[in-house]
């Protein structure tokens, strides 16, 4: 019997391994990854790992002589780069090629790159990998010691704050460019952009807002600034790009599988399985469009939980599982001492009726909620522990929820 092949070197390929494993699946079972290392999980790499808190283990779900104990091929340094579902036939990098039975893709995102005078000079950096985190971890490590230490993050969003937490927290002078008006502003809107923003000046960031990197200046080969739109240049030792990502769906494309459109947040289309167009090709991770049936419209997350979640649900679908995907999207943020938790779903630019906070935002201990035509669609957790399965409820109820009853929600 052909082997299953799964398509990824991330956490949704390690779930998904895992539960052909414990569902009985007893085949060949390769997996196919374009780095040098075995499937590992993203969250610590712009956390503790970059800090250098966490060892290189602790980025691995499963430890390396897992797959060699259950049989599983692992095939590093690999990058799938033809897909044919018709004959179900794969095609490396290598030239060479593999005939499966079932196949899930997981290759995830790539960074979206600037394009402006000296993006290539040594110091500029992107983060997604394993790599990419030890190389400006030893930068700012080094940019630390040598008493220098400017950071420029260009990007406001998770990535780029949850850098500039870790670098202020190394000791480093950081500097965060972002385009809109208010940081994480596309995720969480004004309200709670506006606590991030606070929390971050609170610890010495700077917040350049409203502008964009027009260039890079160098010396020697080397970043030395960063000139703005509005005329501002800053000094910089190292610059961090984090402008968001594009899901790699090449492969899918290319393959003839359908795509959701871009007004629903492109992708891979799936079902509720997380079949594509193709019954013995499934999706997950990054790039999957998900239907939701709470929110009846399919969704594409780029957070851990997705991966977590759909590795596990596509490895089980393989089998033969029929249970639809209806796990709420989740992910959380740690910054300084500020710990989140976020459940649910809102459409920020099209807009949401308001933010209730209950707790104490001045103390980071609320919880706030957003709602659409009275109900509950989203929910945020800051420092209050346990309150996800509660939020949830909430959520799935589906009821116009009073003001009073969000404000009194912590206790």
């Amino acid at each position: 019997m052909d082997p299953f092949v799964l398509v990824g070197g991330g956490l949704t390929t390690a779930r998904a391994a895992e539960a052909l494993r414990t569902e009985g699946y007893d085949g060949d079972l390769v997996v196919v990854t374009t780095e040098p290392h075995h499937p590992y999980e993203r969250p610590p790499l712009s956390k503790d790992y970059l800090r250098g808190e966490a060892e290189r283990d602790a980025v691995f779900p499963l430890e390396e002589a897992w797959y060699g104990e259950h049989g599983v091929d692992v095939r590093t340094g690999e990058t799938a780069v033809g897909l044919d579902p018709a004959s179900r036939t794969l095609t490396l990098s290598d030239g060479a090629t593999l005939t499966f039975a079932k196949a899930l893709l997981a290759p995830g995102s790539t960074p979206r790159t600037l394009s402006v005078p000296g993006s290539d000079l040594a110091g500029v950096h992107y983060l997604r990998t394993i790599d990419d985190s030890d190389r400006i971890s030893a930068q700012l490590l080094e940019a630390s010691l040598e008493g220098v230490g400017r950071l420029v993050v260009v990007g406001d969003g998770w990535i780029g704050l949850e850098v500039a937490a870790s670098a202020r927290t190394l000791g480093l002078d950081v500097t965060v460019v972002g385009r809109g008006t208010h940081p994480l502003g596309r995720v969480l809107g004004t309200e709670m952009s506006d606590f991030y923003a606070r929390v971050h000046t609170e610890h010495g960031v700077r917040l350049q807002r409203g502008v964009s990197v027009t260039g890079l200046r160098g010396a020697d080969g080397r970043v030395t600034g960063v000139d703005l739109s509005d005329g501002t240049h800053l000094g910089a030792d190292v610059v961090v790009v984090g402008v968001g990502v594009t899901p790699n769906i090449g492969l899918a494309e290319a393959a003839g599988l359908d795509l959701r459109d871009a007004a629903l947040g492109g992708g891979v289309a799936v079902d509720g399985t997380l079949a594509t167009s193709h019954p013995d090709v499934f999706a997950g991770g990054d790039i999957a469009s998900i239907p939701s049936p709470h929110y009846g419209r399919p969704l594409r997350v780029e957070h851990w939980a997705i991966a977590q979640e759909t590795g596990t649900h596509a490895g089980k679908a393989m089998l033969g599982a029929a249970d639809p995907y209806d796990k709420l999207p989740y992910f959380y943020s740690d910054q300084y001492d500020v710990g989140m938790e976020y459940t649910g779903w809102v459409d920020v630019r099209a807009g949401y009726d308001d933010v209730v906070v209950s707790g104490d935002a001045d103390k980071r201990e609320f919880v706030a909620f957003w709602r659409v035509d009275g109900q509950v669609v989203a929910g945020m957790a800051v420092n209050v522990w346990e309150q996800m399965e509660r939020v949830e409820e909430l959520i799935r109820s589906g009821r116009k929820v009073p003001t009073t009853e969000l404000e009194g929600f912590v206790g």
